[in-house]
């Protein structure tokens, strides 16, 4: 069976957008989501495939979440193929031991202007680095991520599209519940 994973923003984040785990899971049942499992508090939900589109699976959970919670909560789906693709795709396999180096900004489309990313210039970053692949971006920084004068530029560079991001231990857990 297939499936899908929701990827909420900036819920339980420094004390704000409250959504315990719990009320996650409960939602996605309310929604008729079956097998459904939530990873960690910060909005990573795994669940059958309904067979519905993504796109149209994360306007059903924002609007629930509007409608329930009277938050605001950016929400992008990936099916289980397209994370598997994803992980796939990461052009930093050297992060790999080191996980929590390594993140993934999902986003919830191919952004049309990249021209403030691309006009970042790698050497003044070194060692940390960035690889925009279809809807991902990556941002491999070794010394961490909270240091990383790359992350706050690629974090300022707008791209026109919704994004949420995880660090790879997210992103291998939520591919092998999507395995499951």
């Amino acid at each position: 069976m297939s499936r899908q994973i929701a990827l909420l923003r900036g819920i339980n984040v420094g004390g704000h957008n409250s959504f315990p785990k719990a009320k996650q899971l409960e939602l996605a049942e309310s929604l008729g989501y079956q097998d459904v499992s939530v990873l960690l508090q910060t909005g990573n939900i795994v669940f059958a495939d309904p067979g519905t589109p993504p796109q149209e699976t994360a306007r059903v959970i924002h609007d629930r979440i509007a409608a329930d919670l009277g938050l605001t909560v950016p929400v992008i789906v990936r099916t289980g193929t397209e994370l598997a693709a994803a992980v796939a795709a990461n052009p930093f396999p050297q992060a790999v031991p080191e996980p929590k180096s390594l993140h993934v900004t999902f986003l919830s489309a191919v952004p049309a202007d990249t021209s403030r990313l691309d006009a970042l210039d790698p050497a003044a970053f070194t060692p940390d680095q960035y690889r925009l692949i279809g809807r991902e971006l990556y941002l491999w920084c070794p010394g961490g991520i909270g240091r990383s004068k790359l992350a706050d530029a690629v974090s300022r560079a707008p791209l026109g599209v919704t994004a949420t991001a995880r660090n790879w231990n997210t992103v291998t857990k939520l591919l092998a519940l999507a395995a499951a």
